[in-house]
């Protein structure tokens, strides 16, 4: 399966009665999602997995839910981020055949921490390129 998209996080504003939020990119395995709820001061918590909420989807390439275990108030903002965790869990062996799925499940999980981290240098303070 391929990555078709850039997009590596939702956001979503709170109303003290919505629980299912999607999220519109491809995560691995439901720990590779990080739930922040951001309050209308600007606090940010960032939420557990099971303790705070469940995640459905993963593996599907247009995304899935997160279902948070009570409904964020109003003001408060729900971020949604893909995570994904920098492992290498590809073992080739040599003289063994693998399969193309193994190969670009590699390559996917490669390019997914690369694109988080793009977002994070697009947010960063930068000088000019001359400099």
């Amino acid at each position: 399966m391929t990555i078709s998209t850039t997009i590596i996080k939702n956001s979503y504003s709170g109303n003290d009665s919505t629980t299912v939020f999607a999220y519109a990119f491809k995560i691995a395995t439901t720990a590779d999602i990080e739930v922040i709820i951001r309050s209308s001061a600007g606090v940010e918590t960032v939420k557990t997995l099971t303790t705070h909420y469940s995640v459905s989807g993963a593996g599907v390439a247009t995304g899935g839910n997160v279902t948070m275990g009570s409904a964020p108030a109003t003001g408060e903002t729900v971020v949604i981020r893909r995570a994904t965790t920098q492992t290498q869990a590809v073992d080739l062996v040599e003289n063994d055949p693998f399969t193309a799925e193994s190969v670009e499940g590699a390559f996917d999980k490669n390019l997914s921490i690369a694109q988080e981290l793009q977002e994070e240098l697009n947010r960063s303070i930068k000088v000019s390129k001359s400099n």
